[in-house]
């Protein structure tokens, strides 16, 4: 003969006389929301084709570089380099090979000490900042300025994000790696910037 199964516990409550919850009735914690799909970096179904072959590249030399995430400059250099709208709003092609020039010296140069640390971003777009901190495979500054590319192109009334797009988003933190490759090779941000918005205007 089995013994008795004892009682179970009654809970604790520090107030006298005051219901307790049967268990199955405790509040259960929220899950947080994702991201909507068209702010996270992953949703290149809504890039140009030119976009999504720029992207693609960067995701490749990050891989190939042996880097953790892909960041601005990665971005950038596949931009210039695969994007024809992108290499023609720069003032001259001897602007843009400067700017190729001091991209392709990453590996060997500067670029090393990037590979131990991660690409923050600056304070210049505190409405996104937080919407790729949890994206894996991007540094927050990449996530930062793929979803103000998106945020460009809805402003727009465009359902598809363009290269162009991205490039002004990239201009746009001047703390980003991709901003310091435009500084050293001499652009002037405003300028490039100005000279975004006039192209995409002409489309």
């Amino acid at each position: 003969m089995q013994p008795p199964v004892p009682p179970a516990p009654v809970p604790y409550d520090p107030v006298p006389g005051r219901p307790v919850p049967a268990p199955s009735r405790l509040p259960v914690p929220r899950t947080p929301r994702p991201l909507p799909a068209e702010r996270r970096p992953e949703a290149e179904e809504a890039l140009t084709a030119a976009l999504m072959t720029a992207v693609g590249g960067a995701r490749r030399r990050a891989l190939r570089d042996g880097d953790r995430q892909i960041d601005t400059a990665h971005l950038l250099h596949s931009l210039v380099e695969t994007d024809p709208e992108v290499a023609a709003v720069f003032e001259d092609g001897h602007q843009l090979a400067r700017v190729l020039g001091y991209l392709v010296q990453r590996s060997i140069g500067y670029g090393l000490r990037w590979q131990r640390s991660v690409e923050d971003t600056g304070s210049a777009l505190p409405a996104v900042r937080d919407a790729g901190t949890a994206t894996s495979g991007w540094s927050p500054a990449a996530a930062v300025a793929l979803a103000g590319a998106f945020e460009r192109a809805t402003l727009r009334g465009d359902r598809r994000v363009r290269g162009l797009d991205l490039l002004a988003a990239l201009a746009a933190d001047p703390e980003n790696r991709a901003a310091e490759v435009l500084r050293r090779a001499g652009v002037d941000r405003l300028v490039l910037t100005a000279r975004i918005e006039e192209s995409s205007q002409q489309v």
